[in-house]
Order: structure tokens, then C-alpha cells, then sequence
């Protein structure tokens, strides 16, 4: 155990000159009923208690005093405490695709909406960050717990050109430690990863599904669930689609869910329609570690309770034992 002020411990010196004090009393005490006195003053000696029951307020109100005095010094001590732990990055496809508006506003803009309600149901104790791709991977956001600044960089999104879900997904890896040198298809030689850092690592894909370029996703996917980290994938769009006016061609864009809900399945995560709102249930198969870690914990409010208990106690023996108050 820690103290903060240790300065304030010198006033447990007071306790022996209290002590010293309070048998200086007894003595006097002694003194006193052993002299000559009147009918009325001996009978106000025996109301004082028989035996050393007469000692006991003194004595809880001694070690009040004790407690309170190392309550001054606010002391620290390392708990171990449980809490709820874990990165969870939100990679959003912002390919030209993502703008149409086969959903309202757009299929961006659902995505971002999406992202909200997870945001607000999100533990202050899980990290998120948040990754975009079109063609290539980019962090917006590196994980952290201030949800101002990951609101801000959702915000920030708008759709780009091309899509490769599988650079978005390594960007995403790469955010998490995770050192990808994998020989899979479609992937630059592959290697043993990094080992993740404590608690729970998870990735939530927002995207139609649309993919045009390398690496492969589905080898992506495979990579993520050997390292432990589960991929939860977000289907924005209709399955009918909609015809996109790109560069002066007419282009036809629609929900890939076969790609989307493989993509979950090889990394043990969920596929879930962003359509039918309520994704809380993210949150369900999250399963975030609780772990146990030890912290140092200022501990003066157990002082200062025991304090306060050991004060009461002591008034209530005086009042009953004794039939005074103090």
C-alpha cells in the first residue's frame, strides 16, 4: 500500500500521547474513588462500569481516530478489477458504388448511420477506430475511447474510386498488430502474425459487398480467424440495385450478400442486413473479455467508512454499556 500525502501519517504520532493521556485519566480516576467522598459521588463512581467494559469506547474510538488519520494520507492500493475490454475498428467501403441511393440517403450515408447506433450502445471501455477503402486501405481513426473523435471521422467519409474489400480488411489487420506475410491467394507472401494486444479484437465491414480488385477477401477472412479476430459484416444496399452514372457509363450496382455473409463465416463472425436496423446484436456475439488487471486504486473512502463505523460503535458502547454519551 501507497499513500499519496505521506506526509499525513505523522499524525498517527498522536496515538501513544492519547494513549498516555487516557491512562494519566485513569489514574486520576482511580485517585479519586479511593478518596474520601460523599454517598452521591460513590454511587456516580459505580454507574462508570464494572471491569475493563468501561474501555472499550475509548478504545473504538482510538482506532477511529487511527483510520482517520490514515484516510488523510489517502492511501493506494493495486486491485485487481475487472473490466470489460477490446478494439473493435468499423471499416467502411467508400468505393463510387457507395453512393447509390438504392437506400436512403445513400448507401454511405446508411452505413454511417449504422455506425451511429453503434457508437451509442458502445462500453466507454472498448476502443474503436475506424478504417476506409476504395481501392486501397486507409485509417481514418486509430482506436480510442473518445467517441467525438471517431463521430468526427465517420463524418468525414465520402465514396472514392474503385474497391478492394481485401486491402481494407489488411489495413484493418494492420491497425490491430496483426503482421500479415501469408502466402494465400491474391496475398503478398504471408507470415506468423503479431500476437494481438489483451481482450477482445474484432472488425465490423460496412460495405455492398462489391469487389473488383486484389487481395482476395475470402484469404483475408482466413488469415483474421487464425489470429483470433472475427470479422462482422454489414450489408448496405438492395439486392434489385441501381444503375450508376460513372464517367459517363451507365453501371449497375447491387448487394453482394453471398460475398459479405462467406466473409463472415470464414472468420467465425455475422452477417447482418444494414436494412433491418437493430444491430445490437453485434454487440451480443462480441463478447468482450472481461479482464482482470491490476491497477492502483486509491483506497481513503474504506478509511474513511471504517472510521465513521468505528466512531459509531464506540458512542453506541458509551450509551449502552455505560449509560452516557461521549
Amino acid at each position: 500500500m501507497s499513500f499519496t500525502w505521506p506526509a499525513m501519517l505523522l499524525s498517527l504520532a498522536l496515538l501513544p500521547f492519547l494513549v498516555a493521556l487516557y491512562l494519566r485519566l485513569q489514574v486520576a480516576r482511580r485517585r479519586r474513588v479511593h478518596a474520601p467522598v460523599s454517598f452521591g459521588l460513590l454511587r456516580n463512581a459505580a454507574a462508570q462500569g464494572p471491569g475493563a467494559i468501561r474501555h472499550l469506547p475509548p478504545l473504538f474510538f482510538l482506532l477511529a481516530f487511527a483510520a482517520l488519520a490514515l484516510a488523510l494520507a489517502r492511501p493506494q492500493a493495486t486491485v485487481s478489477l475487472p473490466r470489460l475490454e477490446g478494439t473493435l475498428l468499423l471499416v467502411f467501403d467508400v468505393s463510387a458504388s457507395m453512393a447509390a441511393d438504392d437506400v436512403l440517403p445513400t448507401r454511405l450515408g446508411a452505413a454511417q448511420a449504422a455506425a451511429e447506433e453503434l457508437l451509442r450502445s458502445q462500453p466507454p471501455t472498448v476502443r474503436m477506430g475506424v478504417v476506409a477503402f476504395s481501392d486501397g486501405g486507409l485509417t481514418v481513426q486509430a482506436p480510442t475511447s473518445d467517441a467525438a473523435a471517431i463521430r468526427a471521422a465517420i463524418g468525414r467519409l465520402s465514396p472514392q474510386r474503385g474497391t478492394s474489400v481485401g486491402e481494407g480488411l489488411l489495413a484493418a489487420l494492420d491497425v490491430l498488430g496483426v503482421e500479415l506475410t501469408s502466402t494465400a491467394p491474391g496475398m503478398d507472401a504471408p507470415a506468423a502474425p503479431a500476437p494481438l494486444a489483451e481482450g477482445t479484437a474484432a472488425i465490423v465491414l460496412l460495405s455492398d459487398g462489391e469487389n473488383n480488385a486484389q487481395p482476395d477477401p475470402q484469404a483475408v477472412a482466413l488469415l483474421a480467424a487464425e489470429q483470433g479476430v472475427r470479422i462482422y459484416t454489414v450489408g448496405v444496399g438492395s439486392t434489385a440495385g441501381t444503375t450508376l452514372q460513372l464517367d459517363g457509363f451507365s453501371v449497375h450496382s447491387r448487394l453482394e450478400e453471398a460475398t459479405l455473409q462467406t466473409i463472415a463465416r470464414l472468420s467465425a463472425g455475422a452477417y447482418y442486413p444494414a436494412a433491418a436496423g437493430g444491430l445490437a446484436g453485434i454487440y451480443d456475439d462480441l463478447r468482450a473479455e472481461m479482464v482482470v488487471r491490476p491497477e492502483q486504486t486509491e483506497i481513503t473512502a474504506l478509511f474513511v467508512g471504517a472510521g465513521l463505523f468505528l466512531l459509531l460503535v464506540g458512542a453506541l458502547c458509551s450509551l449502552f454499556l455505560l449509560g452516557r454519551i461521549p
